[in-house]
C-alpha cells in the first residue's frame, strides 16, 4: 500500500498506537498478529511499498504466518484489502461509528440512567473496575447491556459470566458470547440457576471420570461419547449404578453407540431404578432361557422324527 511520506528522522520520530487497541484488539488477538500489526502501524508512516516476504524476515516469523495476520486483521476490520495493497483503518473512527450507529444509540451514561435498578449499574462499574482496569472502552457498555436484555441474566450471573471468561484467558466478545449462550440455553438467569448448573457439571465430570476408569480407557472421551454421556445424565438423569449395569456388557469391545442402545431402551420403557432395571434383566434372561429350553426340545423332537424316517426308508429300500 502506498504512504505516507513522515518528515521527521527515526530517531525523532513517534508511532502512535490508539487506546482503543488495547481495550478491544489486544486481548483477543495472538502474539505474532500483535507484532506484525504493531509492525505495520510503524510502516504505514514511510512512503514504501510493504512486501510479505520482506515482513516475514524482519519479523522472523513464517510467512504463513505473516498471511494468516494480515487475513485476521482484516476479518476484525483492522486492515482494509486494496488493489495495491492494504489500508490500516483508524479504529478511533470505528469504535465511534460502533456508539452512534442506530442500533447502538446508548452511551455509557445513558445506560448507566437507564438500567433496571441501581444494583445493574453497579455490576457494569464492577465488571469495568474489576476486569478492565476502570478503562472499559465505551462499546462494552452497550454490549453488556445488550446481554442483559437478550439473556435476562441477573446482575451476579452477568458478572460470573465475566469473571468466567478471565479465568480462561478469554475476555474477548466472541468467546464471552458463546458462553452466554450456552449458559441461556441451559436456562440460567439467577445466580441459585448458576450454582445449581456448576453442581449439575461438577457430577457429569465425574460421571465422565468413573465411566474411563471403569472401561480401562487411557484416553478422554470424543465429543461424541462426551454427547451420550450427557445424555445418559441429564436428560435420562441415571446415575453411574444404573449405567454401569450398561458398561458390564461391554466386555473387549467398546461401544458407546451400543451402550446408547441398551441405556435408551430401558428410558424408553420408563425404568429409573437399579431394581426396576435389574428385574427387567431378570425377568428377559429366564424368558431367553425358556425360548432356548423350547428351542432345544424342538430340535431333538425334529433329530427324533429324521431318524424314525429314515429307518422307514431303509426298511422300504429292503
Amino acid at each position: 500500500m502506498k504512504l505516507e511520506q513522515n518528515d521527521k528522522s527515526i530517531l525523532f520520530s513517534n508511532t502512535e498506537i490508539p487506546d482503543i487497541f488495547f481495550t478491544e484488539y489486544l486481548s483477543a488477538a495472538p502474539g505474532d498478529y500483535i507484532k506484525v500489526y504493531l509492525y505495520i502501524v510503524f510502516l504505514s508512516k514511510y512512503d514504501k511499498d510493504i512486501k510479505l516476504n520482506d515482513l516475514s524476515k524482519k519479523l522472523a516469523l513464517p510467512l504463513k504466518v505473516i498471511q494468516e495476520a494480515f487475513k485476521y486483521w482484516e476479518d476484525n476490520g483492522v486492515l482494509v484489502k486494496k488493489n495495491t495493497g492494504y489500508m490500516l483503518v483508524n479504529l478511533q473512527d470505528t469504535e465511534l461509528l460502533k456508539l452512534y450507529s442506530p442500533k447502538l444509540t446508548s452511551s455509557p451514561e445513558d445506560i448507566k440512567k437507564n438500567a433496571k435498578n441501581q444494583y445493574r449499574a453497579k455490576a457494569i462499574e464492577n465488571i469495568n473496575n474489576q476486569f478492565f482496569q476502570g478503562i472499559m472502552s465505551p462499546s462494552w457498555y452497550s454490549d453488556i447491556d445488550m446481554w442483559f436484555k437478550k439473556y435476562n441474566f441477573d446482575e451476579s450471573v452477568m458478572l460470573a459470566l465475566f469473571n468466567y471468561c478471565y479465568d480462561h484467558s478469554a475476555l474477548h466478545r466472541n468467546y464471552i458470547q458463546v458462553v452466554a449462550d450456552s449458559w441461556y440455553k441451559n436456562n440460567i438467569r439467577s445466580f441459585s440457576d448458576l450454582d445449581q448448573y456448576y453442581e449439575k457439571q461438577e457430577k457429569i465430570t465425574t460421571l465422565k471420570k468413573s465411566i474411563i476408569k471403569k472401561l480401562g480407557l487411557n484416553r478422554n472421551l470424543t465429543v461424541y461419547e462426551d454427547a451420550y454421556v450427557q445424555k445418559w445424565a441429564i436428560d435420562y438423569g441415571y446415575p453411574l449404578e444404573i449405567i454401569e449395569i450398561a458398561l458390564k456388557k461391554t466386555k473387549t469391545n467398546i461401544n458407546f453407540e451400543y451402550l446408547d442402545k441398551i441405556i435408551s431402551d430401558w428410558n424408553d420403557r420408563g425404568f429409573k431404578t437399579v431394581s426396576e432395571i435389574e428385574a427387567y434383566l431378570k425377568k428377559s434372561q429366564k424368558k431367553q432361557e425358556n425360548i432356548n429350553e423350547m428351542r432345544k426340545q424342538t430340535n431333538y423332537q425334529n433329530s427324533k422324527q429324521r431318524n424314525y424316517d429314515n429307518l422307514d426308508n431303509l426298511y422300504a429300500n429292503n
